[in-house]
């Protein structure tokens, strides 16, 4: 009898113990199907990540040029062209009390050797854009824009217009940061 009952016990433990070996082998095969599931989209969330930031860093919807050009002996006039790709706008330096928009605006460092005459003014097709749901309103230039500011010389030595200029841009769709160019002209 005894003999029996080892033998039934040894047959229901190998059972046993298969069930256990089956059960962890669905569990482990489950388990990797998981991580490989998680790898799978962790790896896709990553790189529309990087993608995003690489695009966001990588648009440039406005380019800017700078010249000079005399006026007469002593005096220059500075042209800040900003050329605007197409869908986007830039803001002028004077925004309506409503506006959330930051106007562009320019700094012009110290220089003994020269004086600005005047503040920079706008040569463009400025639109008054307001948008009733938001009860907002901005002004704001498409296409192209001239910033032009006045210098007179003090001297006849040669000399560069130096500073910064902050604008932003829009879409119908997004708005991009405040952008810092730094700017140096020669007279």
């Amino acid at each position: 009898m005894e003999e029996k009952f080892s033998k039934c016990y040894f047959l229901w433990f190998w059972k046993q113990l298969e069930y256990f070996n089956n059960f962890q082998k669905i569990y482990r095969r489950n388990l990797w199907n998981q991580i490989a599931q998680y790898e799978e989209i962790g790896f896709k969330y990553f790189f529309s990540l990087v993608v995003g930031f690489l695009s966001a860093q990588t648009l440039n919807p406005v380019n800017w040029s700078f010249n000079s050009k005399k006026i007469s002996d002593n005096l220059y006039e500075i042209q800040m062209t900003a050329t605007i790709q197409q869908g986007w706008h830039l803001y002028s330096q004077t925004q309506p009390k409503d506006a959330i928009a930051q106007p562009t605006s320019f700094s012009f460092n110290k220089n003994p050797l020269l004086e600005l005459d005047g503040k920079v003014k706008e040569v463009g097709s400025l639109e008054k854009f307001k948008d009733k749901e938001l009860d907002i309103s901005a002004n704001q230039y498409s296409n192209k824009v001239v910033f032009t500011q006045r210098v007179k010389l003090k001297g006849k030595a040669k000399t560069n217009v130096t500073g910064k200029l902050t604008f932003q841009t829009c879409n119908d769709e997004k708005c991009l940061p405040a952008k810092t160019v730094n700017l140096s002209i020669a007279l």
